[in-house]
């Protein structure tokens, strides 16, 4: 993951001063965005425009008509520099620093100790959107959307939960058992009550909430992480990873997947690549056993969807016979993502009607797949972990007598940023596992809906460029 250049921060401003040294546009525009604040506000200008005044007047700031001069940031909590001229707001910016007072600058990042984010406000929960200097407007735009999605009720939410904190402190002693009351608190009936302004009601079902037998069963969710893509994660695995007290991950769940978990949940890798077992399937099931029994949470989370080769069965198993509640959240597949990627119809009217999932490790010296002959009769074929196999699948197939001019599609690392989609037909699939630059995930795509493949600029072809053919009729 990218790293940021700038921790974000809250200063505490409360009844604090906060000095902003300007008499133009910008300078009132940091004086009203500081005006959402109950701080001790300052403006140091010798000659503030009207609206500037205006805005000082509404806000109760102080106006100090005098040339700007060091003392005048000394005591300050923040400066902003908004003179508009650069080296005016250096000057500023020196003697800020040389007083120990952290300092913006208006557009000059290079100058600046913080960067003033747009801001969300739903007091006391306030949301800051920074980009750290590099595009204001794409911060202006997220706010936007954040302000749709965060109803304007919110602060009375976060004013309930605020009020609440010594007495769940007081009551739950156990970091556990809080966190799971506040996860009911924010997403049951009494975030509805909160919302819809009925404070006593929702403040009497908070307290009866603590009163009641604490939770400490464990539980798991075996999730789908979805193809790779963060943006292709389900609503509700994203919900579950910040609610999950451990995360059990498989080798091919990307990191970024990973990080949107709680940032103190425990993480477990159980990775499991092919000729590589870092744990086994049956240590993986003592694992989600010990951890729920223990009382925790714990989100299982697995590449694509659990219950396509995922292994989600035994681990199913494991969890009935121990007697430990669990739940299935379904994730995008491989076939759907790589399908999409390669703008390829898995089924087709009047050509394909019916779709395999299949796995090329299931060919046994020279006996046919059990899914070879639904290929033969027309159905679209998803090969799972297929790669290496994938000469002995057009082979057989071929042998069986599908045509080797069925087209076909390989896609590596489907939906992510490395992600390599392969164009061909049946009889260029061997070329694949000879290609030592294809060492991600492969799903191969086989069928005759293929042909309407919408064409795709970025696609490698399959076979050699001399179009030599390699499975022959």
């Amino acid at each position: 993951m990218a790293r940021l250049t700038a921790f974000p921060a809250f200063f505490r401003v409360s009844h604090r001063t906060v000095a902003v040294v300007g008499a133009g546009p910008a300078a009132a525009a940091k004086l009203r965005l500081l005006g959402e604040t109950d701080a001790s506000l300052r403006v140091i200008a010798c000659e503030p425009s009207a609206e500037l005044l205006a805005d000082a007047a509404r806000l109760n700031a102080e106006i100090v008509r005098e040339t700007f001069e060091p003392r005048h940031v000394a005591g300050a909590a923040l400066v902003f520099a908004a003179t508009e001229i650069e080296a005016q707001d250096r000057a500023v910016a020196e003697a800020a620093r040389a007083a120990g007072v952290p300092v913006n600058v208006v557009d000059r990042p290079e100058l600046c100790d913080f960067i003033t984010p747009a801001i969300v406000n739903r007091a006391p929960l306030a949301v800051a959107i920074g980009t750290e200097g590099a595009a204001p407007v794409l911060a202006r735009h997220v706010r936007a959307r954040i302000e749709a999605m965060l109803a304007p009720e919110t602060g009375r939410l976060a004013s309930l939960a605020e009020s609440l904190r010594g007495v769940v402190a007081d009551l739950l002693p156990a970091a556990e058992s809080r966190r799971r009351f506040w996860a009911k608190l924010f997403d049951g009936p009494v975030a509805a009550r909160a919302l819809a302004g009925d404070e006593p009601v929702a403040r009497a079902e908070a307290m009866r909430m603590m009163a009641a037998e604490p939770d400490v069963a464990g539980f798991v969710w075996l999730v789908g992480a979805g193809p790779g893509a963060t943006d292709l994660l389900t609503l509700r695995a994203q919900r579950l990873l910040q609610e999950a007290d451990v995360i059990v991950h498989d080798a091919l769940v990307p990191q970024e997947v990973i990080s949107m978990g709680r940032r103190d949940a425990e993480r477990v890798s159980v990775g499991k690549r092919k000729g590589a077992h870092e744990v086994s399937q049956a240590e993986i099931g003592d694992i989600l056993v010990r951890e729920a029994r223990a009382g925790r949470r714990v989100v299982r989370l697995k590449s694509g969807d659990p219950l396509v080769f995922g292994r989600a069965g035994e681990e199913m198993a494991a969890l009935d016979a121990a007697g430990v509640s669990y739940e299935i959240v379904p994730g995008v597949t491989a076939a759907f993502a790589s399908a999409a990627s390669a703008k390829a119809p898995l089924t087709l009217r009047g050509v394909s009607s019916s779709l395999v999932f299949a796995t090329g490790h299931d060919l046994d010296g020279r006996t046919l797949p059990d899914w070879a002959g639904l290929a033969l009769g027309g159905a679209t074929v998803a090969v799972y972990m297929g790669r290496s196999v994938a000469g002995a699948v057009a082979e057989r197939l071929v042998e069986a007598g599908l045509s080797p001019d069925t087209p076909a599609a390989a896609i590596e690392n489907a939906s992510r940023a490395d992600e390599t989609i392969f164009m061909g037909r049946l009889r260029d699939l061997p070329a694949l596992a000879e290609r030592g630059d294809v060492t991600g995930p492969v799903l191969i795509l086989i069928g005759r809906a293929l042909g309407e493949a919408a064409e795709h600029a970025g696609a490698e072809p399959l076979a050699p460029q001399d179009g030599r053919a390699i499975v022959a009729a």
